[in-house]
């Protein structure tokens, strides 16, 4: 989900020569203008989407896949240890790799975090040891709604809430009664005063949530809930970022028109860096962006805010219509988004998409089941494979 970018945004010179119309996949589907033109002009993408292409063709995946989910979804005290030590582990390696859990403070005082979805908080922690006097705001979907529990020290430094972020009303603009329907299946949930003080603002911000499959919610909530836990993180965070500071937000499937548009976004007022860890989630379609130096005061930043706020609104109390119209309008036409933002996409991608391949290269279900062959689902569909896609 992104801002939508201007349309009259004049367009960067390149040598782009190919015809990036959509062209025929495997099974005589027209693929996406964005897809073709990866396949062509990215190795590294090509032999990734050839590896998985090759999954399909077995069940082994799945299994592997479907006892993860198990385990994380019946998380016990042991499994939740490992996940804390996990994240704890994926962000030295991140801050090795990109620098950014280090907080570059370039005024007196003391830095400041924000972590939208802390549990168990090993990310949080770790950047807490990395920077003296570091304060911290967390929250974390509460255990009782299907949340995992917080097991970082919470000291007086840290200010922590369980909370369901996305009934975060006054944060995204809903500040009264009047703004929330009263038939409105969440109508009682909705938390009206801003949970953040409005001129605060930290130099370092966690959007790493994602929907758990645990968390018992209300129907209309099943198709959208996704892009409403993103743009709540984001529209928030992006808000409350102090200038030059730094954002990491998980994303997933680097070659999705949704992931592509919103780096787009970001790369207009930050400097950014993609990772993806080695040590965990190799395997995975996962990998974050690591947004520096973020100038919150862009019209382009100010333009984004609005456009997730409006956007969460619409997919929270709208029709299926205007949620689906609101969602393309944060799409940016597939041609120019190639011409624009391309060569940066290829740049960026190399690593993500090498560390995928070489890992699902060296999984042992990628050589077993090959003579157990499945049918591929449609675009979107429920397979568990496309969880690791």
């Amino acid at each position: 989900m992104s801002s939508p970018p201007s349309r009259n945004t004049p367009s960067v010179s390149s040598s782009l020569e190919t015809d990036t119309r959509l062209s025929p996949d495997a099974n005589g589907r027209e693929r996406p203008v964005l897809k073709t033109w990866l396949l062509e002009n990215a190795p590294e993408y090509r032999h990734l989407d050839a590896l998985q292409q090759k999954g399909w063709e077995n069940k082994a995946g799945d299994v592997f896949f479907q006892k993860q989910r198990h385990q994380a979804d019946h998380a016990d005290e042991k499994t939740i240890k490992f996940f804390y030590k996990m994240m704890k582990n994926i962000a030295s390696e991140m801050n090795q790799a990109t620098g950014a859990l280090r907080v570059h403070v370039t005024w007196p005082g003391k830095p400041r975090m924000l972590d939208f979805c802390a549990a168990p908080g090993g990310f949080l922690e770790s950047a807490i040891r990395m920077n003296a006097r570091a304060e911290a705001t967390g929250f974390s979907l509460p255990p009782t709604q299907g949340g995992h529990e917080v097991i970082m020290p919470l000291g007086a430094n840290v200010a922590f809430k369980y909370a369901d972020i996305t009934m975060f009303a006054g944060d995204m603009g809903c500040y009264t009664e009047d703004n929330i329907p009263q038939d409105h299946p969440d109508a009682e949930s909705f938390v009206l005063e801003p949970a953040i003080e409005r001129e605060r603002r930290f130099d370092l911000i966690f959007c790493d949530g994602q929907v758990l499959r645990t968390h018992a919610r209300a129907a209309y909530r099943e198709p959208w809930e996704s892009r409403r836990l993103t743009a709540t993180q984001l529209a928030i965070g992006l808000e409350h970022v102090s200038l030059g500071g730094t954002m990491v937000v998980l994303l997933h499937k680097l070659e999705a028109v949704d992931t592509v548009n919103l780096l787009y976004t970001f790369s207009r007022f930050s400097s950014i860096q993609l990772f993806k860890p080695r040590s965990a989630h190799a395997k995975r379609s996962s990998f974050y962006m690591v947004a520096t130096n973020i100038n919150s005061n862009s019209p382009h930043a100010r333009e984004a805010i609005e456009y997730w706020k409006t956007l969460w609104r619409v997919l929270t109390f709208g029709s299926d219509e205007e949620r689906s119209n609101k969602i393309s309008e944060g799409h940016m036409d597939q041609q120019v988004l190639v011409e624009q933002f391309g060569p940066d996409l290829v740049r960026l991608g190399k690593r993500i998409w090498e560390i995928q391949a070489r890992a699902l290269e060296k999984a042992p279900f990628m050589q077993a089941g090959q003579n157990e062959r499945i049918q591929r689902p449609a675009e979107g569909g429920p397979s568990s494979f496309s969880s690791w896609q």
